[in-house]
């Protein structure tokens, strides 16, 4: 199957396309309301028959527009006529949205309606596997899936004048900056993805920037106070065996991309400027990932608090990405891609690759960076950005006061925080005390009898020195003692949101 061209961006064209797909309730509502949670789900596990068999007989626009651009499925024109007869089949084929195929037509892209709590969307692609029932293409755009979620899901967004997004590809981060910030900058290598970018602007009325280039070519010299990106992180063998797609792999050998990124987009940061981006890591050997991470951050000058999220093995890894372009497991493309991982691991000592959210800053003071590394395996809040946003802000704070100035604040518990205590039956008193975070990462922290009764007096009325001081007196320890063994859980606390 041969590429054919992004869609037009004609305004006239366009604006045409848009007020029919919002008279035929073409939102994530109405698809939901269509095909049902069953469809929607085996859609997200790439199974098209459920929804097909929703839409079969509906007989409605949104129907119409739901098997001809998700589901890829060959329509009569006479349907999508009526799907959209403000652009009209004419107008369709002008854009660039259709082709004939027999008597009736196809997509050329995949149209499909996004949003967040705020907002409604539509976000252009090229077609997926599902709908195209073969293998990506190398200069294939992805459209909305699993990373660019999650890393839209865990943006900080504070509003700010000019905000980046590093290897937009189709635009899903842009239009998210798009509500916070004044001024939007995308760009890519691909100029397939920036033509897709473009319509993708047009069509939900957005004013970007747009350039080409590889990572921050394009905006030598300038600044910004917010950057994102979902980068080609993806660590590809250099080998003609495995296909190199545009849209993850960023030509290097290794997790090179991702440390190069970390090494560079400071001089790209506005002094408080904030970096949101995904990335993999290598761990060698029986290594720590948390030393490989450091040592990127080492001598930036940056903030970083890095969130290590998910761990595979070399074949776990491999299988994820030989699968991920449309190769199924038991052809003999599938197992020579999979050697050729698992020997490109081999060579380098790689038992383990770490997946996580880089938060990067550059701090508006003179001061120490902070550097934070942490692991959270489990479920978290949805969305995080509030709860980065909010966690930078603590470890800013904290690295700008010292011990003395921490404990002379009166802090309290935050709303979502409750206690849990365990006991043996018969037991006077819990042999465990946990302290619970409803929301954010949702930590769990194990005190002791000092710590569990300091946490219960954090109410906002008194600083935490005197509270510390008469614990210490009622404990019979020494006072300076006990303040040494708590600041480290209160600014642990403080950071993760638990006090505030």
């Amino acid at each position: 199957m041969t590429s054919t061209p992004p869609p037009g961006a004609d305004p006239e064209l366009v604006s045409r396309l848009r007020a029919d797909l919002e008279h035929a309730h073409y939102t994530l509502d109405g698809v939901d309301a269509l095909i049902g949670p069953l469809a929607n789900a085996a859609l997200g596990r790439e199974q098209a028959l459920p929804a097909q068999r929703a839409t079969a007989d509906a007989g409605t626009p949104v129907a119409t527009l739901v098997r001809l651009f998700v589901l890829g499925d060959a329509v009569d024109a006479d349907d999508v006529a009526l799907a959209l007869p403000t652009l009209g089949l004419d107008g369709a084929h002008r854009l660039g949205l259709v082709t004939d195929q027999g008597p009736g037509v196809v997509a050329t892209c995949d149209l499909r309606p996004y949003g967040d709590e705020q907002h409604h969307w539509w976000v252009a692609s090229d077609l997926t596997e599902l709908a195209t029932r073969e293998p990506l293409r190398e200069d294939h755009v992805l459209g909305l899936g699993g990373a660019s979620t999650t890393l839209a899901s865990w943006t900080p967004r504070p509003q700010v004048g000019r905000a980046l997004d590093i290897g937009t590809g189709c635009g899903v981060q842009a239009l998210h900056l798009g509500a916070h910030a004044e001024h939007v900058t995308v760009t890519d290598i691909s100029e397939r993805a920036l033509g897709y970018a473009r319509f993708n602007a047009a069509l939900n009325r957005c004013e970007w920037e747009v350039v080409g280039g590889s990572m921050f070519d394009p905006v030598a010299g300038r600044r910004f106070e917010l950057i994102v990106s979902n980068p080609p992180f993806v660590i590809t063998p250099r080998t003609p065996d495995v296909p190199l797609f545009e849209y993850r792999d960023g030509g290097a050998a290794g997790d090179a991309v991702v440390a190069g990124l970390v090494r560079s987009i400071g001089d790209h940061l506005e002094p408080g400027g904030i970096a949101q981006f995904l990335g993999n890591w290598e761990v060698v050997g029986d290594a720590d990932w948390r030393d490989r991470v450091r040592g990127w951050v080492e001598g930036t000058g940056l903030d970083a608090w890095v969130v290590q999220r998910e761990v595979q093995d070399p074949a776990q890894y491999a299988e994820t990405w030989a699968r991920d372009g449309g190769h199924h497991s038991a052809t003999a493309e599938f197992a020579t891609m999979y050697a050729a991982w698992l020997d490109d691991f081999a060579s380098r000592d790689v038992t383990a690759v770490g997946f996580g959210v880089v938060t990067l800053q550059r701090p508006a003071t003179e001061r120490e960076p902070f550097v934070d590394l942490d692991e959270v395996s489990g479920p978290v809040a949805s969305p995080m950005g509030p709860h980065v946003l909010a966690g930078i802000r603590a470890r800013t704070w904290l690295a700008e006061h010292d011990d003395d100035e921490l404990l002379a604040v009166a802090w309290s518990c935050a709303q979502d925080v409750t206690e849990e205590r365990h006991s043996r039956p018969g037991d006077p008193d819990p042999s465990v005390i946990l302290l619970r975070q409803g929301g954010g990462l949702r930590r769990v922290v194990r005190l002791d009898t000092a710590g569990a009764a300091l946490v219960s007096v954090c109410d906002g009325s008194l600083p935490a020195v005197a509270a510390v001081d008469a614990i210490a007196q009622l404990l019979e320890v020494p006072a300076a003692d006990l303040r040494a063994d708590l600041v480290p859980l209160v600014r642990g606390l403080v950071a993760d949101g638990l006090l505030v």
